[in-house]
């Protein structure tokens, strides 16, 4: 099955919302297509597979995993079997062709080592994108004599979990993180708010998390979290000091495709 694809074919691990992955394949199309978003495309967007299991997180153990913003604890649940589906699409989308694998969910990336391990195929880390682009962006400290610092937004359960700290730790970067008066006051509610419909609320509750971290010299932050990406309007100040990785993971996605048909001899 796999002679009938391309080199260039990109294999999506679909995450949790799949209107998050909607999002995904769609920048992926545009931007490729487009040059849009600095992702270098100017041709045919690559071929993709999409692997889907609506089904593997019921919302009972979505809260135990406190995948729900709703819920700020932490669950007991043994997240083995999750993995082990998330594995079992990975190892679905290299049998069907896949050339490169990517996995445009945020919790999902917890469990990226056991997830990738043993994986045949390039797999796309969201974390590892964002943070080189930010090395390559050489930007400058806001206070002298400190190194550039990221602030990080996200559930308790993506901050815990480490993974974008660890990767931005190796590129030379600080980090900051919300202390648990900001996420118990200004984050959580504005996912919640987010839930309820109540976007206006959401939004001022992220612009006051959002300066929460800015006073304290970050340059730029991450928005690890669906609900918080694109809250803000396009034209708020803001929205330029907040970075989407997942936007990070689609242009680091073309531009494997691009070198992959460069390689090849294909056009992408």
């Amino acid at each position: 099955m796999s002679r009938q694809f391309p080199n260039t074919t990109v294999g999506v691990i679909a995450g949790l919302s799949p209107l998050s992955t909607l999002g995904f394949l769609e920048k992926l199309v545009r931007w490729s297509s487009a040059d849009e978003g600095g992702g270098g495309g100017g041709g045919m967007s690559p071929p993709f597979i999409v692997s889907n299991d609506p089904v593997r997180l019921s919302t009972y153990d979505r809260d135990r995993l406190n995948i729900n913003p709703k819920n700020g604890r932490h669950g007991r649940l043994d997240p083995g079997p999750v993995v082990e589906k998330l594995r079992q699409q990975r190892l679905f989308l290299e049998r069907s062709g896949a050339r490169c694998i990517v996995m445009p969910c945020h919790i999902s990336h917890s469990w990226f080592n056991d997830i990738a391990y043993g994986c045949s195929v390039p797999f796309l880390h969201a974390a590892h994108s964002v943070a080189t682009e930010l090395k390559a962006s050489n930007m400058r400290p806001v206070q002298a004599g400190t190194n550039v610092c990221i602030g990080i937004l996200g559930t308790q359960t993506i901050i815990d979990s480490g993974f974008y700290q660890s990767s931005l730790n190796s590129q030379g970067f600080e980090v900051m993180v919300p202390d648990k008066a900001t996420m118990e006051h200004t984050v959580i509610p504005a996912m919640e708010a987010y839930h309820r419909k109540d976007i206006e609320g959401a939004r001022n509750l992220l612009r006051i998390a959002l300066q929460l971290l800015l006073v304290r010299a970050v340059n730029t932050v991450i928005l690890a979290s669906d609900h918080l990406c694109g809250l803000l309007p396009h034209h708020d100040p803001l929205c330029h000091k907040c970075i989407d990785p997942m936007d990070a993971l689609v242009r680091s996605t073309i531009q494997w495709a691009r070198s992959a048909s460069t390689s090849s001899g294909e056009g992408c």
